[in-house]
């Protein structure tokens, strides 16, 4: 199986920003609340939970954290409201980008969210304007000790896989449709086979090509955006160089 192996470089980007500010934590928080309060808070009947609670507990959190932030999702717990919105935009050399953001005051987050597209050269579209470029799939990370190659094709691809890549040198990329996401995770968990990360997120159709400039200019723009409390994922078509995300 082949493809582009990108969503570890954006994701490796993310985490590193989210590890250096302490923000982590935040972030899944907030995605546990928003998965209780759209599912229920039962994870094993939401499986956008289930997923949530195990990276929360993949980055040590307290239990009591994961109680907390199910409760406010559920009602159980006064707390304020948190809406998911996605902004689309262009950035430097007109690369594509989309925004998930979780936010408690989208009267704070727009006009901030449109300020670091301008200051780093690009600028915020209209809804719609870049998301026909993106396809939403499915990704697990399973490190290569964990398991061989082959017997992780054979237990993904009989659960309804994509793809998988191994071109990274810690992990093996596994690639869904959004709803074979569930039966690969399950099959997963059924094998002790255990994942680094679990996501459903966009992936470009198409990837482009930047002159070293222009590159650092969309670095520099997805750096700013990943600092921002409220944003949650970065997706780009941009075609980062693996060396330039070892300097970022």
């Amino acid at each position: 199986m082949s493809g582009h192996n990108k969503w570890s470089s954006i994701k490796h980007k993310k985490g590193a920003a989210d590890a250096k500010r302490g923000n982590l934590f935040t972030r899944i928080l907030k995605e546990m609340t928003v998965a209780a309060r759209m599912g229920g808070g039962d994870p094993n009947g939401n499986p956008r939970l289930r997923a949530a609670i195990a990276e929360a507990k993949a980055a040590n959190m307290p239990k009591d954290n994961i109680d907390r932030a199910i409760k406010r999702g559920t009602g159980e717990l006064e707390g304020a409201t948190i809406e998911e919105l996605t902004y689309e935009g262009y950035g430097p050399g007109g690369v594509a980008v989309m925004v998930e953001t979780m936010t408690d005051n989208t009267n704070r987050t727009t006009p901030e969210i449109r300020h670091i597209f301008e200051k780093a050269g690009g600028n915020l579209g209209t809804p719609g304007s870049v998301r026909f470029q993106f396809e939403k799939k499915g990704f697990f990370a399973v490190e290569k000790s964990a398991v061989s190659e082959d017997k992780l094709m054979e237990i993904v691809l009989e659960a309804g896989a994509d793809d998988l890549q191994s071109d990274d040198n810690e992990v093996f990329e596994v690639y869904t449709s959004p709803e074979a996401f569930e039966p690969v995770r399950q099959a997963l968990e059924s094998n002790k086979i255990p994942t680094v990360e679990a996501k459903l997120g966009m992936i470009p159709s198409n990837y482009v090509s930047l002159d070293e400039g222009k590159a650092r200019q969309a670095i520099k723009l997805i750096e700013l955006l990943d600092e921002h409390e409220d944003v949650q994922n970065v997706w780009t078509n941009f075609d980062i160089p693996a060396e330039m995300m070892e300097e970022a």
